[in-house]
This record gives structure tokens, sequence and C-alpha cells, in this order.
């Protein structure tokens, strides 16, 4: 089993790019908890295996208190079994990263943060309609080290309209003084059920150009690279021994349980959804039923998903345990296509690995699409 995720769906208020689930109105926020206790329960036959990772996201669970925290691990307990050096993280955003909350989630187990900054630059942070300044971005990582955490990740967001290259130099320079563990970087994505998204809509915001979002990511590259992270997975950087385990093990195929509304589990064939309403989610689970949907991966399902997963890591993808586990022959019957793709130096092919060169990973969306197969 490669973990648990438990989904927290309360921010204090909406950021403009965000298109995850989540609610603002965080009054019946002791009726969610308990909710996803029950579902801890409910859910317990899913995986009979050790729980080797445990994942808080959100949404923002730096909202929850340490008692509410403290259930939650208790559940998790009393009904799997949670391995002693399990990589316990929890999202968090700065603003509610005060000494008193990092000391208390230390103590409840918490072993690996998670911490949204996006950026250390006050104009870009207000344009995202992030509820912390770039101050409280500083001080909370600070404060994290003193408060005994060893295993700090930060998220940054590049190709933000309107910021430039400066901007963007600025947080890579900042992120790395801070020396945190791992780096999460993500081009900004505009969502269509988004402020964003209804900005671009009227005409109000124009997404960054594809090349600036290239030459950012490629400074990414560079930077983290010298500063001695290893570029494991398109979005993702760590120092050595650092890598997110929890992630990597979705990268990997591994089988996972999802609890809360919207979240996703994954048992190898199947993928079980959650419903996204926290009230209709938490009335369901009342009456001890939860409220899910289930597909059946086709064959396809599962070799598009191994193609997409794999090639984004460093690990690359190897086409004979496609041979192998699904009986198809990708790397022959995509011989001249795979061929142009080493010609051009957008991968390397080592036997019957294939993995993306820097140049490749600009290109990855599409490289990935067009190897994958039809129903």
């Amino acid at each position: 089993m490669a973990g648990l995720y438990l989904h927290i769906p309360f921010c204090r208020q909406a950021c403009y790019y965000c298109d995850f689930h989540f609610s603002t109105d965080t009054h019946h926020r002791s009726e969610l908890v308990q909710a996803l206790m029950r579902e801890l329960e409910l859910q317990k036959n899913y995986t009979q295996e050790p729980i080797r990772t445990l994942y808080f996201g959100g949404g923002t669970p730096s909202l929850l208190t340490r008692d509410e925290l403290a259930g939650l691990m208790d559940a998790v307990r009393e009904n799997y079994s949670l391995d002693a050096t399990a990589e316990i993280t929890l999202e968090a955003n700065p603003d509610d990263l005060t000494p008193e909350h990092l000391m208390d989630l230390h103590q409840v187990g918490i072993n690996r943060l998670s911490i949204g900054i996006q950026s250390f630059d006050p104009t870009t942070l207000r344009f995202l309609h992030r509820v912390h300044d770039a101050d409280r971005a500083r001080q909370c990582l600070h404060d994290a080290r003193d408060a005994g955490f060893n295993n700090i990740s930060i998220d940054l967001i590049y190709a933000i309209p309107g910021h430039g290259e400066e901007s963007w130099a600025g947080a890579l320079r900042e992120a790395i003084g801070f020396s945190p563990e791992h780096i999460s970087s993500y081009a900004l994505t505009i969502e269509e059920r988004t402020v964003f998204g209804n900005w671009k809509k009227r005409g109000k915001l124009v997404p960054a150009q594809e090349e600036t979002a290239a030459r950012q990511f490629e400074r990414l590259m560079d930077v983290l690279s010298a500063a001695g992270y290893d570029h494991y997975e398109i979005s993702n950087f760590s120092k050595p021994g650092f890598q997110s385990k929890h992630n990597s093990s979705y990268w990997a195929g591994v089988p996972y349980l999802g609890i809360g509304p919207s979240a996703h589990s994954f048992d190898g064939a199947t993928r079980q959804f959650n419903i996204r309403n926290n009230a209709q989610y938490v009335r369901s689970i009342q009456t001890g039923v939860i409220p899910a949907e289930r597909e059946i991966l086709t064959r396809s399902n599962q070799i598009n998903e191994y193609l997409l997963t794999s090639l984004r890591t460093s690990r690359g993808c190897d086409f004979d345990i496609i041979l192998k586990r699904w009986h198809e022959p990708l790397l022959a019957t995509r011989q001249a296509y795979i061929t142009r793709l080493v010609d051009q130096q957008l991968v390397v092919l080592v036997g019957s690995v294939m993995q993306l060169t820097r140049s490749g990973k600009l290109l990855a969306d599409q490289l990935i699409e067009d190897l994958m197969v039809e129903g």
C-alpha cells in the first residue's frame, strides 16, 4: 500500500487560480472531521497493507487544530497499520504556521511540511490572492526549523502574467537561501472554474506566453540543479534522500486510499472518486454509505496512466513493463516515432527504458499524448 490521503476541504479565502475542492465556510468543520474519522473506519478493508505514507492535503489542512489532527491520527492508527517510519505530510499555508501551531503539528506526529509559499514577491502574492504576505512566508520557514522540522517542501508558481523574469529569479534565489529539502514548482494554469478563468473569458487576463513559461522552467532547472537538487519529476526537485515518498508512490502506480470529499482511491484495477460536496459527503457518511463512484480501468487506461506517470519521472518509462504487464509491444509498434525522438535529442533510450532529456521535458505533455494507445 502506497499510502493514505486525507482531503481537508477548507480555506480561509479562495486563491484566484485554485480549482481544487474547498469551501471558505468553516462552520461545519467539526462535523466534517468526524465524517473523515468515520470514513476511515468504513474504508479500513480497502487495504490490509501497512500504510507507509500519510498525506493531509486540501484545501488547507493547517487550519485544523491540534485536537482535530490528533483525532484523525488516532483514527488512522485504530483502523490501519501505520508504519512506525511512515512519512506524514501536512500541506500548510504560511499564515497558519505560528510557532505554537508548528509545535502542535510536530507533537501530533507530522514529520514533513509542504508549505504553499508560491512567491516571495508582495505584488505577486496579492495578484494570486494569497492570504499571507512575503514577510510571513519568510518567517514561517525560520519558525518551522525552530520547531524541529527537518523535511520541508515549498511550492512555487511561475509563468504568472505580468510578473516577469526578475520576479521569478528573485523567488528562486530566496527559496534556495532557505535550503528546503524539497521544492515543487508549477506553471500557472488558468482553470475555467476560477477567478482567473473568469478574467480570461472576459479579456481581463492574458496567460503568459508558452515561450515565457518555457524560459522560466529552464531557469528553474538550471538554478535548482546548480544548488544540488535532483530533478526527479517534471515539477519536483529534492535534495538527495528527500524525494516525496507519497507522491513517488503515485507515480510508480502503487495503490492508495483517499478519504474525504473529492478524494480519489486506486487499487491497481479500479479508481474510486468521492463526491465533491461537503454537505452531501457528511450526510452520506453519517448513514454509513461512502458517496463514491468507481471506474474500472481498461487495459488502455492502465497503459496510458503508466506512460503519463513514468515518463514524468527521472526513472523513465520501461517498455518491458508494458510488454510483460499488458502484452503491448509499444517499443516495436512506435519504433519510428521513438527513433525520431532520440534523433531530436528529446529522449534517451537505454535498453527498454526511455527518459526525457532536458529539451524533452519542455514538451512532456505532447510526447506522452503521442505515445498513448487507443481503447
